[in-house]
């Protein structure tokens, strides 16, 4: 393959940005598959285009990057049969069609958060929708496709109490947790939802979210790191979880099996260092073995509101649990010791609450003054429905 040549066939489809570097990271978006980390260490050394030209030599690539010959000449094995001059001709006709953008690292909507993959970070992401969404501070809200009703009423009551403080939500787009969570973000007002696709952005996956999609490109972004008309695969769904996570300050699961998909997503915010939480559910639904796993095994935060979920992000605090009974005062020992339907004097009442009577007399003082006691037969009694 003539790579000079190929590249510069690029140029014209690439629009006001063309530039041979960006054509050649736009190519290795289709060469290499999401999260190839020999891919991602050779670019780190090397530009694209350089990358390019030694894709083919597995001595050449061993040395640039420092990895084994092995692992070196795998890389470019798996490379080879896609180095062909027409692997993205289509993709790029595809976005044209589409209104797809393309970004790389050197963009300015270039997402800096998916960089702490290191090697294992997106070579460039292929958006339907405004690319500086994926900037906007997020949460992963993820789980299952075969979700409760309990599942997804909590994943809507979660997404809409992040969208509403003006977060996103980030999620996959599946059927079931992410779907319900996408909807209940884009049903808030001016609420922001981004979904990370497994195949090509132009292309409805699951075909039952085409109008989801569509709705959630027209308000915010649909991504994929795979070039327009690709196919999701199984392999791709698991790749595509790290950049769930990577574009989010925090991870929740809302609902998941002893096998979902979405424990991945976990395992990626986990080993990023970004916060994990997790929803509890019914102790004998298996709906929610995941959840309760990630509780006890792996020290994520039990989640129980939005509220808790900003606070898991650090965009906030929730409300302190007060404990009934836990604490009292003076007052409260007082307001006890009265009653509703006779009066008590301060003798009685201080032997009722044990305090003195001094100090109940001040205190029958100021509840006297808000009026919730009044003076009665032998004394004091409070106020009807204080």
């Amino acid at each position: 393959m003539n790579v000079d040549a190929v590249i510069a066939g690029m140029l014209p489809e690439l629009g006001e940005r063309a530039e041979p570097e960006r054509a050649a990271r736009v190519f290795w978006s289709g060469v290499a598959e999401p999260g190839d980390a020999v891919a991602g260490a050779l670019l780190s050394c090397v530009p694209a285009l350089a990358a390019l030209r030694i894709a083919s030599y597995p001595d050449e690539i061993a040395r640039m990057t420092g990895i084994g010959a092995r692992a070196a000449a795998d890389a470019s094995a798996r490379w080879g049969p896609r180095l062909h001059e027409d692997l993205v001709s289509d993709a790029l006709q595809r976005a044209r069609r589409s209104r797809v953008s393309i970004l790389v690292p050197s963009d300015p909507e270039w997402p800096d958060a998916v960089d702490d993959l290191g090697d294992h970070a997106p070579i460039a992401l292929w958006v339907r929708g405004d690319p500086r969404s994926l900037s906007v501070p997020g949460i992963a809200l993820v789980g299952a496709r075969a979700a409760t009703n309990y599942g997804e009423h909590v994943a809507g009551e979660l997404a809409a109490g992040v969208a509403r403080a003006g977060v996103s939500v980030v999620s996959g787009a599946a059927y079931g947790i992410d779907g319900a969570a996408h909807r209940s973000a884009l049903a808030t007002r001016s609420g922001s939802t981004v979904a990370v696709l497994a195949g090509g952005c132009d292309r409805s996956y699951p075909a039952g979210h085409e109008q989801l999609l569509e709705r959630i490109a027209a308000t915010a972004a649909v991504v994929a790191e795979v070039p327009c008309g690709a196919a999701p695969t199984k392999w791709r769904f698991l790749s595509r979880n790290r950049v769930i996570a990577a574009l989010s300050l925090a991870t929740v699961v809302v609902e998941a099996g002893a096998r979902s998909g979405s424990l991945n997503t976990a395992g990626h915010a986990a080993s990023l260092g970004r916060p994990l939480g997790a929803v509890p559910g019914p102790v004998t639904s298996p709906a929610s073995l995941g959840c309760h796993r990630l509780l006890r095994e792996y020290d994520a935060v039990c989640v129980t509101d939005a509220a808790e979920v900003r606070e898991l992000a650090g965009l906030g605090a929730s409300q302190p649990l007060v404990v009934a009974g836990a604490w009292t005062n003076e007052r409260t020992r007082v307001r006890d010791a009265l009653s509703s339907r006779v009066g008590r004097d301060a003798g009685e009442l201080a032997q009722r609450s044990g305090l003195a009577i001094a100090e109940v007399e001040a205190i029958l003082g100021s509840m006297l003054l808000e009026g919730s006691v009044v003076g009665d037969v032998g004394g004091w009694r409070r106020s009807a429905g204080r």
